[in-house]
């Protein structure tokens, strides 16, 4: 595994052991409120962006040789792409607590009673929130 691969960019993920339910509620919280601030700051950075390219661009000579003046309408097509990643983090936030919600279901409320203590794991069933 090289080293620019994402298991360990994002230390409040990767600092997360596998140990229990309670690590996956925790993982899937903390995976939530990151995906929460990149779309927050994605959205927040596409207004700003937008507002920079028409300040600095408006009447851009090299623009206008090239048949396009409007520049509100090249800086929209630029901002749509990030406003996109806006959402796409919305919706990886809302995936998380699916997942979560899928743990809890297939494993949680049925595995217990099948005796896991019996079974050779480091995974504490007991460790709930």
């Amino acid at each position: 595994m090289s080293d620019r691969s994402g298991r360990g960019r994002i230390p409040e993920l990767s600092g997360i052991p596998w140990e229990g339910p309670s690590a996956i509620t925790r993982y899937a919280k903390t995976g939530r409120d990151l995906c929460r601030d990149l779309g927050e700051e994605f959205g927040i950075g596409s207004e700003e962006l937008y507002a920079v390219l028409i300040r600095s661009f408006k009447g851009h000579p090299v623009l206008a040789l090239l048949g396009a003046p409007d520049v509100k309408m090249r800086a929209r097509r630029v901002v749509k792409r990030l406003k996109r990643a806006a959402e796409l983090q919305k919706g990886a936030g809302v995936e998380l607590v699916k997942f979560h919600a899928q743990f809890r279901k297939e494993f949680v409320d049925v595995l217990p009673q099948a005796k896991p203590e019996a079974r050779r794991s480091t995974f504490n069933w007991k460790d709930d929130d």
